[in-house]
């Protein structure tokens, strides 16, 4: 065994063998040249400045800066693996402006070249010129060129878990025994360092983690709207994963997920978008697997143009009970940082959290419809047990009263009375049976869903909103705008019945509405005549309505109502066509 492997394993033994930092720095400092013992204090002050701090990035760029520094090197790196064997899931540089490392682009993944060999070998490489050397695997275009090389292994609790490593020395001479030992001990105590810091940055990754999903539980159980929970959702998975987006996708009716909310730059780019059943990553995902892509862009598995603007990617299923309610998308841009095992954990975590507002909005959206279901039933006897019966009886009446009746003029009149009772019976026949019907057995044009909302609104209001249509409603509005328009009118319509206590609502829906841009727009208008908005009130409703507006180019806002002085409130919705 040669004097350089058996200082590495000593080296190695003494790390496993205590965690103190002087201890190991002073049995890697026996028997130094004498030029190395004058440099010794700047060594140490250089270990203490190393192991300052626990934020991981920084104490990487901190030991970066120390080893160019103590090694007189123009440029040095770092890189880190989460587990032996994997890319690397960190790279620092120090030396390289960053126009150049833009440049250059995707970092190395520690798997070939003299990187890779110092994993792979466990020991130093010292080279006056790493070209050639044979395992050197060539730079990438932009790369600065050099020549001298000194690396070693990064161990992290003894194992190898990275690489340490400069190049071209400020004078031009190839790198010494005194830099080699130097790096030794800087790589000693950098694998210390990188060992805490992790552990803090664990801690704090977990917390961060949690704080999200109490903030889902939180939107929850303030019993607000589902929509606005699942955007939630999508919000705090895009912050927690320090992620490109956040995606909510529910399963689509004609099959495969379609994105229901969307948490990033562009939102109404892909909200709505239905991902189809013959996707791979959709077939994994409805079978309660989680997918991990690398790369968007190249994956095979990824066969629709909304991922190619993403790199690293997580899809989740949100599953409860045994059963997929949808599903959570977690990109990262092109060229990101790939990620950890610890952040797909707690992500996998997070959806299962997640999952709970899926289960709620599905729940809530079962107790309304059933609420409605039993006042449909209830409305629908009483007016065939009372008002036909009356109305029958009030005919009978009428008819008695014609035949009695001397005057010709008045029994003409009674006799038209007589008619209108009868359109009436049948009117109210008619409407009955559409009460017992299922809601998805009438058409789905955007008129009819509107007015389909607002019969379902009269059952608490206590009296039926007036409505008014303008332009070609069907024909031009889309189904994303109008799908968002219906969750919008329900929305606005909760909140009059709910809190406005009013004795009056109308519904206008404007297909010929114009933006300020010139854009052509649909428009929906809500006004009572009640209590108005009171300041300091929660306001969530408001902000959903402005959120789904948005995300589709529009706005939203509201003003003075139909009450005398401007008493109550307009809601004003609008969204281009």
């Amino acid at each position: 065994m040669s004097q350089q492997d058996q200082q590495d394993q000593q080296d190695q033994q003494r790390q496993q063998a205590s965690p103190g930092a002087p201890q190991q720095t002073a049995g890697s400092l026996r028997g130094l040249s004498a030029e190395l013992t004058a440099r010794v204090p700047q060594l140490l002050e250089a270990t203490r400045t190393v192991g300052t701090g626990l934020e991981l990035h920084s104490t990487l760029e901190r030991i970066c800066a120390t080893a160019a520094e103590l090694a007189h090197a123009r440029y040095a790196a770092i890189g880190v693996v989460e587990r032996p064997g994997e890319n690397l899931c960190a790279f620092i540089t120090h030396g390289v402006p960053e126009e150049i490392a833009r440049a250059i682009g995707r970092p190395p993944d520690g798997h070939t070249g003299l990187l890779g060999a110092l994993i792979q070998e466990g020991a130093p490489i010292q080279l006056e010129d790493l070209a050639a050397d044979p395992r050197f695997a060539g730079f990438p275009a932009a790369h600065p060129k050099m020549r001298a090389f000194l690396g070693v292994p990064l161990r992290v609790q003894g194992k190898i878990f990275g690489n340490l490593y400069v190049m071209e020395k400020e004078d031009g001479d190839a790198f010494g025994d005194d830099e080699l030992h130097m790096l030794r001990v800087l790589a000693t105590e950098a694998g210390i360092a990188i060992g805490h810091a992790r552990t803090y940055e664990a801690a704090r990754q977990r917390e961060r983690w949690i704080d999200g999903s109490v903030a889902i539980t939180t939107a929850l159980l303030s019993g607000g709207d589902a929509d606005e929970a699942l955007t939630v959702v999508a919000e705090q998975a895009r912050r927690l994963a320090e992620a490109a987006a956040g995606i909510v996708l529910l399963p689509a009716t004609e099959g495969g997920l379609e994105i229901v909310a969307v948490a990033g730059d562009r939102p109404s780019a892909s909200l709505g978008v239905i991902i189809p059943p013959q996707s791979p990553v959709v077939a994994a995902l409805l079978r309660g697997e989680e997918v991990f892509l690398d790369d968007s862009l190249t994956d095979p598995r990824m066969i629709t143009r909304l991922a190619d603007r993403f790199g690293p990617h997580m899809l989740l299923p949100l599953r409860s009970g045994g059963r997929v309610l949808g599903a959570l998308s977690i990109p990262r841009t092109r060229g990101g940082r790939p990620f950890t095992q610890a952040e797909r954990t707690l992500a996998t975590h997070f959806a299962a959290q997640a999952a709970l507002a899926l289960k709620l909005s599905e729940a809530q959206r079962d107790r309304e419809r059933l609420a409605v279901y039993e006042d449909r039933d209830r409305i629908a006897r009483d007016l065939h047990d009372l008002v036909i019966q009356r109305l029958f009886a009030t005919g009978i009446m009428l008819e008695d009263a014609q035949r009695r009746s001397p005057v010709p003029g008045v029994q003409a009149g009674v006799g038209r009375a007589v008619d209108e009772l009868d359109v009436t019976i049948q009117e109210i026949r008619t409407a009955i049976f559409a009460l017992q019907q299922e809601p998805a057995e009438a058409p789905s044009g955007l008129r009819t869903r509107v007015l389909r909302e607002i019969n379902m609104a009269a059952v608490p209001l206590g009296f039926m909103p007036s409505h008014r249509f303008l332009g070609p409603v069907d024909s031009l509005v889309g189904e994303l705008a109008g799908k968002n328009l219906i969750a919008a009118l329900r929305e606005a319509l909760s909140n009059t019945f709910r809190h406005a206590k009013a004795s009056r609502v109308d519904v206008g829906v404007d297909a010929t509405a114009v933006l300020p841009d010139g854009r052509d727009a649909v428009r929906l208008t809500v006004t009572d005549d009640g209590v108005g908005i009171p300041d300091g009130g929660r306001r969530s409703g408001l902000r959903n309505l402005s959120r789904r507006a948005e995300s589709l180019g529009g706005a939203s806002w509201f003003g003075p109502g139909a009450g005398e002085d401007g008493g109550g409130t307009t809601v004003t919705w609008q969204v281009p066509l």
